[in-house]
């Protein structure tokens, strides 16, 4: 627990004057960042010792109780020496889904944030190789917001069908 202190502790010092929410669940430190300083927080952390980037993800608070944001993006980050966890995140909302790239930060950020620009429509400004990871160029939706339907919008039926001998 003295090592969470010193990041939280750390990062506070880095990052004074911006608000950060701090909670823990089943032992496991979060941090709430705004979007406007989450660049400068994830360089902090990845300083302070937090040298891995393990995943990004971003949810769809779409008519989830008591959310302000419509969208959480979610990093999830680990020091490799201590074996400590940290999961950091912030919010963002329509019209302007954009972010800094983590690439600057963590090359591995490469293909998350595409991913989860496929997936959510979320921009990476400053990302060195922002195209559709997952999903065809023309694929204009965004399939795991919560407003996409289930059955999608037809848009599989407008590619061409390519059969096993072509593949």
């Amino acid at each position: 627990m003295s090592e969470t202190k010193s990041l939280k502790e750390s990062l506070e010092s880095k990052l004074t004057g911006i608000p950060l929410s701090w909670s823990e669940f089943r032992s496991q430190q979060r941090v709430t960042v705004p979007a406007s300083n989450i660049a400068v927080a994830l360089k902090a952390l990845r300083d302070a010792g937090m040298d891995q980037l393990i995943d990004i993800t971003a949810v769809d608070m779409l008519e989830y109780p008591g959310a302000t944001d419509r969208f959480e993006v979610v990093y999830l980050l680990l020091n490799t020496n201590s074996g400590e966890r940290l999961t950091v995140k912030t919010h963002v909302n329509e019209p302007e889904l954009k972010l800094p790239s983590a690439c600057p930060i963590w090359f591995g950020a490469d293909w998350l944030e595409r991913e989860v620009y496929d997936m959510f429509g979320i921009v990476f400004d400053g990302h060195p190789n922002f195209k559709r990871l997952l999903l065809p160029d023309a694929f204009e939706s965004f399939p795991l917001r919560k407003d996409y339907p289930v059955k999608g919008r037809g848009e599989r039926h407008n590619f061409p069908i390519i059969t096993r001998a072509e593949s």
